[in-house]
Parts: C-alpha cells; sequence; structure tokens
C-alpha cells in the first residue's frame, strides 16, 4: 500500500505516511525518495502548521523536527518554541521558567495560557507587569492587595475581566467588583464564594434587566459565558446541597459534576428543569440504567463530548436497537451504535430523509453487500463515500468503482 502511495500519491498523500504507521523499511524508502515534495511532506506538514500557529502535538514537533522536546525549547524560531510550550503540557518547572523568560512575547504569551505548569510566586510580579503575559496570569494566580488594584486600574477591559475571573480573590477584592458596570465582570463577581445570595441576584438581576434592553455583552456573560463556580466543587458537602435550589444553572452544573452526592439530590438532579444539568448528573459513575436510556431517549447524545451516554457501564445498551423507531432522527441515529445492529433496522434506517443517519448506515459493520451496493450511489456524495470505504465492501465492487473512474 505504501509503495503505491509512493509511485501514484502526492505531497498531501504523504503526509499521513509516517511513525508507527509505516515500518522502518518503508520509511527509509520515504527518506531517500526523490522528490521532496514525498521526501519532506510530513515534516512540511507540521512545519506549515507551527508557522500557522496551529496547536499540534509534541510527539508531532519531534519527529518532525528530528530532536528532543528538551532541545526544541531553545530552538532559534520563535514559533517553535511557542509550539513546543503549547504542546508540552507536562513541561518541568525548569523549562517553563525558561518559557516565562523567554525574549519572544509571544513564546511568554502561549507559556502563560493554562493554570498547569503554572507560575511560580517568585515570577508572578514580573509576568503581570509583562503586556504579553499580564492577561492570563491575572486569570488564576493569587494576586497580593497591591497587584489587584493595579490591574484594576490599568485601564484594560480585558484585565479587568480576567481579574474577577480570578479564583484566588479575597471577600474585600470580590467587595470592589460589585460596582462594576461591565456585565462579565458583574457575572463573575455573582459566581464568587464571598457573595451572598441577595448580592447574587442583585448582580445577575442587573445583566438580566441589560440583556432585555437589547446589550449584547450582557447576552454574553449569561448564556455564552464558559467560566463557573469551581470552589463549589470543594465547598463541604452541606454547602454544596444547599445549591439544590439554586436559580442558576452554572450552580446546579457544578454541583451534578460532584460524585458524592445523596439520592434525594441526584433523584432532583435527574429531573432538573434544564437538560444541560441532567447531562451533567448522568455522567457520574454510578448512574441508573433506567435514568440513562430515559434521558438518551428523550434528547439523544452529544457526539462532541466523551465518553458518550450510550457508552457508560452502565447504560443498557441492547436497547439500543429500540431507538430505530424513535420520531427524532438524532435519536435514531444512536441506535447505530449497536454493531450487531439487524439488517432490516439497517435497511429502515438506509431509506431516511436525513442523509447524516445514511452515512451511519454506510460506516455499519454489519452492513450487507446489497445494502453497500444501493448506497455506493446515494445522492449524498459523502454516504457513498462513507460506503466505498466499508472494510465489508467486496473486492469486485472495489475494481468496478476503480475501473468506472479510469483508474
Amino acid at each position: 500500500m505504501v509503495a503505491a502511495l509512493l509511485t501514484h500519491g502526492d505531497g498531501d498523500t504523504a503526509v499521513g505516511l509516517h511513525g508507527d504507521r509505516v515500518s522502518p523499511e518503508m520509511r527509509r524508502r520515504i527518506a531517500e525518495h526523490p522528490d521532496p515534495a514525498i521526501r519532506d511532506a510530513y515534516a512540511d506538514f507540521v512545519r506549515g502548521m507551527v508557522d500557522r500557529e496551529v496547536p499540534i502535538g509534541i510527539d508531532d514537533l519531534e519527529e518532525a523536527y528530528g530532536r528532543p522536546r528538551t532541545a526544541l525549547v531553545g530552538a532559534t524560531s520563535p514559533s517553535l518554541r511557542a509550539a513546543v510550550a503549547r504542546a508540552w503540557h507536562d513541561r518541568p518547572l525548569a523549562v517553563q521558567v525558561e518559557l516565562l523568560a523567554d525574549p519572544d512575547p509571544q513564546v511568554r504569551a502561549v507559556a502563560t495560557e493554562h493554570k498547569q505548569p503554572g507560575v511560580p510566586p517568585e515570577w508572578r510580579e514580573r509576568c503581570l507587569a509583562d503586556p504579553a503575559t499580564r492577561l492570563n496570569v491575572a486569570r488564576y494566580v493569587p494576586l497580593t492587595s497591591e497587584q489587584f488594584a493595579q490591574l484594576m486600574r490599568s485601564g484594560e477591559e480585558k484585565v479587568r475581566r480576567a481579574v474577577a475571573g480570578n479564583p484566588h480573590l479575597s471577600a474585600e477584592m470580590v467587595a470592589r467588583l460589585l460596582d462594576s458596570d461591565d456585565p462579565l465582570v458583574r457575572v463573575a463577581a455573582a459566581q464568587s464564594r464571598h457573595v451572598d445570595a441577595g448580592t447574587r441576584d442583585g448582580l445577575y438581576d442587573l445583566v438580566q434587566a441589560e440583556r432585555a434592553d437589547g446589550s449584547i455583552e450582557a447576552e454574553v456573560a449569561l448564556h455564552w459565558n464558559f467560566a463557573e463556580p469551581e470552589w463549589l466543587r470543594e465547598a463541604p458537602l452541606n454547602e454544596r446541597l444547599t445549591y439544590l435550589d439554586s436559580r442558576y444553572t452554572t450552580f446546579r452544573c457544578v454541583l451534578a459534576s460532584c460524585h458524592d452526592l445523596p439520592e434525594e439530590a441526584w433523584r432532583r438532579l435527574d429531573n432538573d428543569p434544564e437538560l444541560v444539568v441532567r447531562r451533567a448528573a448522568a455522567r457520574r459513575p454510578d448512574t441508573p440504567p433506567e435514568v440513562l436510556e430515559r434521558l438518551v431517549r428523550a434528547h439523544g447524545d452529544v457526539f462532541h463530548i466523551r465518553p458518550l451516554l450510550v457508552d457508560h457501564p452502565n447504560f443498557p445498551r441492547h436497547m439500543l436497537r429500540t431507538f430505530v423507531d424513535e420520531p427524532s432522527p438524532n435519536v435514531r441515529y444512536l441506535a447505530l451504535q449497536d454493531p450487531e445492529l439487524p439488517v432490516p433496522d439497517l435497511q429502515q434506517l438506509a431509506a431516511a430523509a436525513e442523509p447524516f443517519l445514511r452515512r451511519g448506515v454506510a460506516r455499519h459493520p454489519n452492513i450487507t453487500t446489497e445494502l453497500l451496493e444501493h448506497l455506493l450511489s446515494d445522492p449524498d456524495p459523502q454516504a457513498a463515500d462513507e460506503a466505498a470505504a466499508n472494510s465489508a465492501l467486496w473486492p469486485t465492487q472495489m475494481y468496478r468503482i476503480l475501473t468506472a473512474a479510469g483508474l
């Protein structure tokens, strides 16, 4: 297969020919290929991603540049050093310090994007004074009263918002945020552990009123803001349980992510009026099978969050095939998660009006030759492509496709 790709393919094809995908012998052949577009395809692809600041794995960087990460962190290219900082998540503290001292502001900024590996106490003042790192570091390092005051006086809206979301703020610091007219700062203050229920309600009511008046910033603060009261997860159980009746979905979502709640709390969270809360609660290790089935049957699954609810150890997978007759196509699609779905059910889904259902059938391992033949002519090109890629396709069908394409 690799030999054929090297003979008939191009640089785009050769990008995938690297690492454990191919044997050492074939890797040597690729390295000696006369066409540099083939020979250097993978390394060129990685370098292109680095230049475009697209995240790429640390192992890929090591392979493409032929050097260990400990050497790449000192590379002459700032873009490469930034790529290493972006990809090497568990780097030692000594390497982190080296990145914090990097002469290029892009590298320093990337090195402080996340809470880990963090900023040593002796570096906090310097990072807070550095325009390249100030915004990132203000979000998560413990601040002194003087540092807090300086940041709030900075005049930078993004910096004030970052400070407002810092989980280490003292009660006095949070109190100074309460008079802000910025909806994002108000919501951040409302999520603080240091405000009482009345103050929290007042802050949310102000933002809700601004949203009703057409404020886009208020809309973002309320519905497109991914900040959450993380401190609640560490609070004593009795305190956490007081948020079962919270008016605010984000508090109930955080509560639902805990695993040590009593049965009555789970019963209420499993019946929460908000779907996002019910889904968060369903991800606990001991969710009852009937709760999982009811939730998925009513609302489907969320495919960008893994593992899927249908992959939960307690999910009654023998019930998947019964989803074929559900009215929602998104729920019917989940029947395809059963690798032994009967052929009549596959035929029923292959006749669906929704292309994504037919694509799912085309990928299914239990598909028949006749059904594959039918889907090869599907009006949706992706469904036809999925059928052509199914390993159940017979060689005679493969040759016919190649012949028709003049190959």
